[in-house]
Order: C-alpha cells, then sequence, then structure tokens
C-alpha cells in the first residue's frame, strides 16, 4: 500500500504521478493525517474496471445457471459456431 500525504501530491505532482505509472497500483492520499482520496493511472484504473465488469458478467452468468438457464456442452457450442459460420460461407 502507497501513502502518500496531500502536501507531498501538491508539491511535487511528478514524482506522484511517475509513482502511480511505475507502480500499477493506488496511492492513498491523505488530508491532515487521515484518508482523503485514492489516486492511480489511467490504465491501472481502466484494468480495474474491467475486472469489475467481468466480475458482473460472470456473478450474472452464475445466477442465471442457479435459475435454471440452460447449459452446453463444448462440442454443442462448436456444432453452433460452425453452423452459423457455414451458413455465412
Amino acid at each position: 500500500m502507497i501513502i502518500k500525504s496531500s502536501t507531498t501530491l501538491r508539491n511535487d505532482y511528478p514524482s506522484i504521478s511517475n509513482l502511480a505509472h511505475e507502480k500499477q497500483e493506488p496511492i492513498y492520499i491523505t488530508k491532515n493525517g487521515e484518508g482523503d482520496l485514492v489516486l492511480m493511472s489511467i490504465e491501472a484504473f481502466e484494468r480495474r474496471e474491467e475486472l469489475v465488469r467481468l466480475k458482473a458478467a460472470l456473478d450474472e452468468a452464475e445466477r442465471e445457471y442457479q435459475a435454471g438457464a440452460p447449459t452446453y456442452t463444448i462440442e454443442e457450442v462448436w456444432d453452433e459456431l460452425e453452423k452459423i459460420y457455414n451458413d455465412k460461407a
């Protein structure tokens, strides 16, 4: 966990920015000794957001499965894909 003060952020933004890009993890910013903000690079944020979207999709698939949604074997999936592909050829 990386913790920096708001004073460091204000007085030395370039080093905090470099640290965020180098470490690719959140930097916790404190104000008057208390947690205030979390800062991260855009790349790290987008990667984290993609993981959140993936987890949501997996949770939804699990709910559908638990509710009795139909399931398919890998062979059935390949057969369907071949039908679709061959129909377009």
